[in-house]
């Protein structure tokens, strides 16, 4: 029998914990019924202990608003055979089995993506106009949550990165509008900007006014970022501007521009628009890239690589992609 995963809290296999997740899953979907679960819980005492660990969670969160139940929706909602749904077993089964208190911590909560109130899939590029008229682009992979009220209008940054085009309030008494990462809040004065929330810090673009900055813990510290300046901000600090590259913002358009990027760089950047491993041999990491790519075929993007540097692209499959040197000879 193979060991449980590091944290798992009862003594079970993970595939058994992630098999129980998929019958739940099933379960809420209409997939399976209840006969066809009791015979697989029959099948071996594993799967009696994951079910009833899952039962257990479920049963401790009764009565609770949890998001639990959305992210399942959002679960069941998504094709079977699609990544989005093994990735939100995946998680599932970590919220179950590492223990879901640990996955209540906000920064823990893949879920919050699935249930945001605006997302994109990977590489989905997606604009919306918000009740006030301020247009909103999420680039690929983001979310984001909207919270107007009668005394401000919020939108929270969950993942991803957003570029935000400013309306005047229609309001009588104007409201502030207020971009919230986890390392801060942003208050724009009629500006168009970019924000791209990383694991450890914030990244604002400010193409057109000012925005102001607050990090969370700063004590107090402000700062007024203007029109082509770039920071980065922590939830105690804010780094010092550097100025904007006019093709910054070419995201929004479906494009990625590269003039001298290295390569490594280059494919990190590539990489957040493609599933898969995309990584390159550090013996020509540091060659470089210039050009204009198009973001909705990045297989294209490869191939143009390969047609204007020395470099062969190896796809041990799909999804695993290495740019290696190019064999002489």
């Amino acid at each position: 029998m193979s060991k449980p995963a590091p944290g798992m809290t009862i003594d079970v296999p993970p595939q058994v914990a992630r098999r129980a997740v998929e019958w739940l899953v099933a379960l809420q979907s209409g997939d399976v019924s209840r006969e066809a679960l009791q015979e697989w819980l029959a099948q071996h005492p594993d799967h009696a202990r994951a079910w009833q660990r899952i039962e257990s969670v479920n049963n401790k969160l009764r009565g609770v608003a949890s998001p639990l139940t959305t992210a399942l929706a959002h679960a069941t909602l998504t094709a079977p055979r699609s990544n989005k749904r093994r990735e939100a077993v995946k998680t599932l089964a970590a919220f179950f089995f590492v223990g879901a208190a640990a996955y209540m911590a906000e920064e823990h909560l893949p879920w919050r993506a699935w249930a945001a109130d605006e997302r994109t899939a990977l590489g989905e590029r997606r604009t919306i106009v918000l009740a006030d008229g301020t247009e909103l682009t999420l680039n690929t992979d983001s979310a984001v949550n909207i919270r107007y009220s009668e005394t401000e209008r919020r939108v929270l940054v969950l993942s991803g990165e957003i570029m935000v085009t400013t309306a005047k309030d229609k309001e009588v008494i104007a409201r502030p509008f207020i971009v919230q990462t986890a390392q801060g809040e942003l208050r724009p004065v009629g500006t168009r900007f970019a924000v791209r929330q990383q694991s450890e810090f914030s990244r604002l673009d400010v193409f057109e006014g000012a925005v102001e900055i607050r990090p969370k813990d700063g004590a107090g510290l402000v700062r007024v970022i203007q029109a082509g300046q770039r920071v980065q901000f922590t939830h105690d600090g804010i780094s010092e501007p550097v100025n904007l590259k006019g093709d910054d913002g070419a995201w929004t358009e479906g494009m990625i521009v590269a003039s001298g990027m290295r390569l490594q760089d280059f494919l990190a950047e590539l990489s957040r628009y493609r599933r898969g491993r995309l990584s390159c041999d550090p013996a020509i990491a540091g060659l470089r890239v210039s050009g204009t790519y198009p973001l909705n075929d990045t297989d294209l993007v490869l191939t143009a690589l390969r047609s204007t540097l020395p470099v062969e692209v190896h796809y041990l499959t799909r999804y695993w992609v290495t740019i290696r040197p190019e064999k002489m000879g």
